[in-house]
């Protein structure tokens, strides 16, 4: 899943115009990513960078063998996000009480009933739900997260209906053997195939990680393209690992992805120019590096 158009461009301080976004999203889709995040309906007032993405999903090209999906947190959101066409929607919680009270003020288990009306009115149009857990290895307010309130809150979501549920290492702390431990747990209440990661990279221990949750079978990987993102809650959260990182290295596995990394770096260099920095993405600098 690739959510750099959203997940990764929402905390930046520029906002960037539609034109952009949609732009980057059509560069996404033509190297042969076909899951793509691309924007969020929540209050613009929250999150200024996403108060476009109704423009933005009436403006990019689609293709018929990509998802574009959407952030909508309540059925307001949800219902502008019908209004321009997604393929699927994504809903939020933690795994953290303190982080549940500081992002979305109110408590897991209401978080979880917030959203019953979200899924029940994707149910009836037939539209996928995807459930991200936040700070499943770490909290930035409560330190370490039990493995048993992630696995928790993992099968309420699958059993609210998400399809899949994305394990957030929000303040990236996770390292092989803790990702290994809460696999463990997960896997036992949510099935293996129904399962995703999320990692930010915050101690370089992203990619290791991702190799780990490899091993329990996993095989849908969240990343964002040049390595953007953040936590505007977790103070000295790095981005997410990069998209360009993780092919390098399912590439050097054999594992086959779909994926140009050539048409993958267009986008890296369209955005990196866009935000007028160099990308996070150790293998992006390390390529264009050899023909710039």
């Amino acid at each position: 899943m690739e959510v750099g158009a959203r997940d990764g461009l929402q905390n930046e301080k520029a906002i960037l115009s539609a034109k952009d976004k949609i732009h980057l999203i059509n560069l996404l889709s033509a190297s042969g990513l076909k899951r793509i995040e691309a924007g969020s309906f929540v209050s613009p007032k929250w999150v200024p960078q996403m108060a476009d993405s109704d423009a933005v999903f009436n403006g990019i090209s689609r293709s018929n063998d990509v998802i574009y999906s959407a952030l909508t947190p309540n059925l307001k959101g949800f219902e502008a996000a019908l209004s321009v066409g997604v393929d699927e929607v994504a809903i939020f919680g933690a795994a953290s009480e303190s982080f549940s009270q500081k992002n979305i003020n109110c408590s897991i288990s209401e978080s979880l009933k917030r959203f019953e009306p979200v899924i029940a009115a994707a149910n009836t149009h037939n539209i996928p739900v995807r459930g991200y857990v936040s700070c499943v290895m770490g909290c930035p307010y409560e330190g370490e997260i039990s493995s048993d309130s992630v696995a928790q809150v993992s099968k309420g979501l699958h059993d609210m209906g998400c399809y899949e549920i994305s394990l957030g290492d929000t303040i990236g702390t996770g390292t092989p053997a803790s990702t290994a431990r809460l696999l463990e747990n997960v896997c036992h209440h949510v099935p293996v195939a129904d399962l995703a990661v999320h990692f930010h990279d915050t101690y370089g221990q992203a990619l290791v990680n991702i190799y780990t949750a490899l091993q329990f079978g996993i095989s849908s990987i969240d990343s964002a393209v040049a390595g953007l993102g953040g936590c505007p809650y977790a103070k000295g959260a790095s981005g997410n690992v990069a998209t360009e990182d993780v092919l390098y290295m399912l590439n050097g596995l054999g594992i086959e992805s779909g994926v140009s990394m050539d048409k993958l770096l267009v986008a890296t260099e369209f955005i990196s120019s866009v935000l007028n920095r160099k990308p996070v993405s150790k293998v992006a600098n390390a390529l264009l590096a050899k023909v710039n």
